[in-house]
């Protein structure tokens, strides 16, 4: 039943339902899996790092060298 008749059913949906029906779908798997709630993700940024910086700076600076 589930594979037959739930594809027949969306196959007579136009496209904005469909699209509906997919994100509710992620929504839910999401949920499930607690990816938007429950985890945190640390998130690296080059501001107070200065010697990352000054690092990306050579490095361009050298590519300028040898390519410019």
């Amino acid at each position: 039943m589930l594979t037959d008749v739930l594809k027949q059913e969306l196959d007579k949906l136009n496209r904005a339902e469909k699209l509906r029906v997919v994100q509710m779908l992620v929504e839910q798997l999401a949920q499930e899996e607690e990816l938007l709630t429950s985890r945190e993700y640390e998130i690296w940024s080059p501001y107070d790092a200065p010697g990352a910086a000054a690092i990306l700076m050579d490095m361009l600076e050298e590519d300028r060298r040898n390519n410019g």
